[in-house]
């Protein structure tokens, strides 16, 4: 069965909503997803704010992780690409809503220029780990 052990070492700086080390035992499968943007099924963005778009996102992941019969409990793993990093407040509510907040997984987000969809704010990837049945 697939174990993973969500760390914070005191010999590091504290973290703002993440884990620094995430390790996994096998035997397991690893599934990466792309990039997740706000959008719906039929190809608009949620909203024109940020709120709505990084709650889509977080739905789509979840929405992606089911096709592979994995879960957001199973993400081990994220990358947070924001166009504007001020959104960040906003985002650890989005997230706090769907991750475990005791263990959450690993992070690392930045902020860059522009996505590749004109109108997107917020992309989000993931790594997740799944225990072999």
């Amino acid at each position: 069965m697939t174990a993973h052990r969500f760390q914070n070492p005191s010999t590091m700086p504290p973290t703002r909503g993440y884990t620094h080390v995430v390790e996994t035992t096998s035997p397991s499968r690893t599934i990466y997803l792309a990039g997740q943007l706000g959008m719906t099924p039929d190809g608009k963005f949620a909203g024109p704010d940020f709120r709505a778009q990084a709650v889509q996102c977080f739905e789509n992941l979840k929405l992606a992780l089911a096709a592979a019969g994995a879960g957001i409990e199973h993400v081990v793993k994220v990358t947070n690409y924001f166009v504007d990093i001020a959104h960040l407040p906003i985002y650890f509510e989005v997230r706090n809503a769907y991750v475990n907040t005791k263990a959450p997984p690993a992070s690392t987000a930045v902020q860059i220029s522009k996505l590749a969809h004109e109108g997107a704010l917020f992309e989000l990837e993931a790594i997740a780990v799944v225990p072999e049945k």
